[in-house]
C-alpha cells in the first residue's frame, strides 16, 4: 500500500555502499533480559499524552502530532511490560502504536519511511532545521525493533505476525537506500564509516552524527537479524559497531560527561547514562569486550550520581578529612577540616564527579556537622560501603593476574590471597564498586566466586 506522494522504484538488493567493518557479529545466544528494550517498562497508567486510541502523541508549537520515535519507543516499552506481566492490555497498546506507525508510513525508494509531520528546528544544535515531512534514522532503526519483536511473539496471531514481518522488511530497506537521492538516513563519512543519522542533512557530511540515535538504530539491526538471519543486516550491524568504536574518542569526554554528537561535541547529562547503557547492550549483543570496556570508561568518567532515597553508608577513617563545597562549575567555594579520633560513619546522598575533579560524596549527615559537605572518595580513608554501580557481562570478560603479585580477594567479610608464579588469565562476569574500590567477580581459577581489585589486574 503506497502513501501520499509515493514513488515506486527498484527495491534495494544490496548494501548502499562499501564501509568499514571490523568483524562484529550478531550473537543470538543472549538471555532474554539482556535483549533490546527489555529494561524500559511502561506503567499501566502514565502521564504521557495519548489520543482516544491509546496512541502516544506529541505536543509541539501548539499542535498535537504523531511522533514516530515516541510511538515506537512507547510500543517497545509496552512489549517489555507484557513480557513481565503477561497482561494482554500491554500487548494491545503496543500493537496500537505499531499500527499507527504503519498507517502513517511513506513508501519511498522501495522502502518504508516513517515521517515526522511537523516542522522542527533544534534549539541547541545549529544546522538542524526541517520542514515536514522529514525522516530520522533513529525512527527507522527503532521501527525494526518494534516490528521484529512483534513478528516473533507467539501471542500475536499468525496473520498479524506476517504483517509485522512485512513492515520490518519495509523499514529495513530504508537502511539499504544510500544518500544518492531523497529521502535517506544512511551515509558514509570521510573516513569510510557507515552512519545511520538521527538527523540526516544534505550534504551528508554536515549531519549531526548523533550517537544515541545511531546506537538505538543498531539495536534494531540486531532485532531484524534475529528475525530474518539477513546477511545484509549482519553487515550493517558490523559497520555500525565499527563506526562507534572508531569514534569513541570523539564521543568520550574523559572524567566528565560524554558528547551528544560528533559535530557539536556538547556534553549532556541526560544522554551520558544512555550512552553507557547502549554500549553495554551492544557489547552483549555482539560479544565484544571492546564495547564493554568503552562502556566502563564512560561509567567511570561520570558515574550515576544518586545513591537512592536512603543514600549510602560511608566509612570515614580516623584522621583528617577535607570537606568542600563547590559552585556549578566545580570551583571550590568553601573548605573545612574534619578531624576524627576514631573511625566514623556517615550517609551520602550522592556519589558524583565534580567537573575537573575526582569523584566525591555529598554527605547527608555525619560527625561534627559534616552533612551538606563533600568529601573525596579515597580508599581506605573515605569510601562507600557495599556494592554499587554494578554491570553484568556476558560473555564473561578477560583479565590477567600479574606474575608474583599477591592479590587480596574478598567475598563478604572473608578475604583470601591469590598469587600466581606467572601471568595467568582470569574471567569475570560482574564489575562493581565494592567498598570503595572497583572490583571484578572472577568466574574461574583460584579466585572463582571472589571479588578481585580491578587495579591489580592486567587487561585482556
Amino acid at each position: 500500500m503506497g502513501r501520499q506522494g509515493s514513488v515506486e522504484t527498484t527495491v534495494p538488493a544490496g548494501l548502499p555502499f562499501t564501509f568499514g567493518t571490523h568483524g562484529f557479529r550478531c550473537v543470538l545466544d543472549v538471555p532474554d533480559a539482556m535483549r533490546p528494550w527489555r529494561d524500559r517498562v511502561a506503567p499501566r497508567e502514565d502521564a504521557g499524552t495519548h489520543d482516544r486510541d491509546g496512541v502516544r502523541m506529541f505536543r509541539w508549537n501548539g499542535g498535537l502530532h504523531d511522533h514516530p520515535v515516541g510511538q515506537i519507543q512507547y510500543g517497545l516499552e509496552n512489549l517489555a511490560a507484557y513480557r513481565r506481566t503477561g497482561d494482554a492490555f500491554f500487548l494491545d497498546r503496543a500493537r496500537a502504536q505499531a499500527g499507527r506507525v504503519v498507517e502513517r508510513r511513506h513508501e519511498r525508494r522501495g522502502a518504508w519511511f516513517f515521517p515526522y509531520p511537523f516542522d522542527f528546528t533544534h534549539a541547541v544544535h545549529t544546522g538542524i532545521s526541517y520542514e515536514a515531512p522529514w525522516y530520522s534514522g533513529m525512527a527507522q532503526g527503532e521501527a525494526l525493533s518494534l516490528f521484529a519483536q512483534l513478528a516473533q511473539l507467539p501471542a500475536v496471531p499468525a496473520a498479524a505476525r506476517e504483517r509485522y514481518r512485512r513492515a520490518a522488511d519495509g523499514a529495513f530497506r530504508s537502511l539499504l537506500a544510500g544518500n544518492g537521492e531523497q529521502p535517506w538516513v544512511v551515509a558514509r563519512d570521510g573516513a569510510g564509516h557507515l552512519w545511520i543519522h538521527e538527523y540526516p542533512i544534505d550534504p551528508p557530511g554536515t549531519s549531526d552524527h548523533t550517537y544515541n540515535g545511531f546506537m538505538f538504530a543498531a539495536l534494531g539491526l540486531w532485532d531484524y537479524y534475529a528475525l530474518t538471519r539477513s546477511p545484509l543486516a549482519a553487515d550493517l550491524f558490523d559497520g555500525s559497531l565499527t563506526t562507534l568504536t572508531a569514534n569513541f574518542r570523539a564521543l568520550r569526554n574523559p572524567r566528565w560527561l560524554s558528547h551528544y554528537c560528533r559535530t557539536h561535541a556538547i556534553p549532556t547529562k541526560s544522554y551520558h547514562p544512555v550512552h553507557v547503557t547502549l554500549l553495554r547492550q551492544l557489547s552483549r549483543l555482539s560479544g565484544s569486550e571492546l564495547l564493554a570496556a568503552q562502556s566502563d570508561l564512560l561509567a567511570d568518567d561520570y558515574p550515576p550520581p544518586s545513591l537512592g532515597p536512603e543514600g549510602g553508608p560511608v566509612h570515614l577513617a580516623e584522621g583528617a578529612h577535607t570537606l568542600l563545597r563547590f559552585d556549578d562549575g566545580g570551583a571550590v567555594t568553601a573548605t573545612r577540616t574534619l578531624e576524627l579520633a576514631r573511625p566514623a560513619g556517615a550517609t551520602a546522598s550522592h556519589r558524583i564527579r565534580i567537573e575537573g575533579r575526582d569523584v566525591h560524596y555529598l554527605l547527608a549527615d555525619g560527625p561534627n556537622g559534616a552533612g551538606g559537605w563533600y568529601v573525596a572518595e579515597r580508599y581506605p580513608a573515605a569510601y562507600l560501603r557495599g556494592e554499587w554501580c554494578a554491570s553484568d557481562h556476558r560473555p564473561a570478560r578477560r583479565a590477567r593476574f600479574r606474575a608474583g603479585v599477591s592479590v587480596v580477594c574478598r567475598r563478604g567479610t572473608e578475604e583470601r590471597t591469590v598469587t600466581y608464579p606467572r601471568d595467568t588469565p582470569v574471567h569475570y562476569d560482574r564489575r562493581a564498586l565494592v567498598d570503595g574500590r572497583m572490583m571484578l567477580r572472577a568466574t574461574d581459577g583460584d579466585a572463582k566466586g571472589w571479588w578481585v581489585p580491578g587495579s591489580q589486574l592486567l587487561a585482556g
